[in-house]
């Protein structure tokens, strides 16, 4: 019998261990000595709700699926019918190759072919490494057409900072302006987070604040790295995402409408563009075509122990 999420691949290093899974090179478990910092599925199980799974050729929402590249007007499956939108890419329930698999750090390969409303050949490859610095995670794509093709990136790991839920926890978030949305979560406006109720960029407990937002306006350190933390205050424990400087948008989810999980962990979602980026063409990397300088990008996050 082969798992839902297919082949699982445990890795440890520096007291970290996780478990990637065949099915869309997916971050099924992190834990920090027996300590859980995502919210993961069980092995029978299938994810749900999008967690732990990478998310390319593009993060979020495309708008009714449709946009236009290079003079071509194209059609993309609806995979949220009921928004009626094109999300979170075509990559997540996909059969990923296992590279090479040490005892501390595991890679991935799937070439995601030509298809409809995504007509070009593009090569992906993830890494997966664990240190006593934590999880670093590594995605390059390398376009294998003859044309340039459009191109984003996300992840989304749900993070835990204790038994939940989310309430009780703080949060530091180093952004400073948000996406408002419509009735189909695509971006119409943007709004400065100062003095608000999303403004996170003090260490503040969650409360009973909503989130399921788009920021971008990130503040970064000296390394090039944000840096989102989740603290349980009671425990005092918590946990970091970080991303390289590729990332410019985060994606912020408390899960409040999830049937079985509501308010359990929050989603820090990494994105190299914001939702609906095919649509608008913002911050979409363009790939250049197949050997020529520009055919490959590369991005990092992680997380590890606050």
């Amino acid at each position: 019998m082969v798992a839902p999420s297919g082949e699982q691949f445990e890795i440890r290093g520096g007291g970290y261990r996780a478990v990637v899974t065949e099915c869309g090179a997916s971050l099924r478990v992190l834990e920090h000595d027996g300590r859980p910092l995502v919210l993961g599925w069980d092995e029978d199980a299938q994810s749900t709700s999008g967690r732990g799974q990478l998310l390319a050729p593009w993060p979020n929402r495309i708008r009714d699926g449709r946009y236009s590249f290079d003079g071509r007007d194209l059609q993309l499956p609806l995979s949220e019918p009921k928004l009626g939108n094109a999300s979170h890419g075509l990559v997540r329930w996909a059969s990923w190759t296992v590279e090479e698999h040490s005892e501390s750090s595991v890679s991935l390969a799937y070439r995601l072919m030509s298809q409809p409303g995504y007509p070009w050949t593009v090569d992906l490859h993830v890494m997966y490494d664990l240190s006593a610095a934590g999880l670093t995670v590594t995605v390059t794509a390398t376009n294998l057409s003859g044309a340039p093709a459009p191109y984003a990136l996300g992840a989304h790991p749900y993070l835990t900072a204790g038994p939940g839920p989310v309430d009780g926890w703080e949060l530091t978030l180093p952004v400073t302006t948000r996406l408002e949305v419509d009735e189909q979560l695509i971006p119409v406006g943007r709004v400065d987070v100062t003095g608000t109720e999303l403004d996170f960029r003090t260490a503040r407990v969650i409360g009973s604040t909503s989130l399921d937002t788009a920021f971008t306006g990130v503040d970064r350190g000296t390394d090039g790295r944000a840096t989102v933390s989740l603290r349980d205050p009671s425990a005092d424990l918590g946990v970091v995402l970080w991303m390289d400087g590729r990332h410019g948008w985060l994606q912020v989810f408390t899960g409040d409408a999830l049937p079985a999980h509501a308010r359990e962990s929050l989603a820090v979602e990494p994105m190299t563009a914001p939702p609906n980026a095919f649509g608008s063409g913002e911050d979409v990397v363009v790939l250049a075509p197949a050997g020529t300088p520009g055919d490959e990008h590369s991005a990092s996050w992680g997380i590890h122990t606050l």
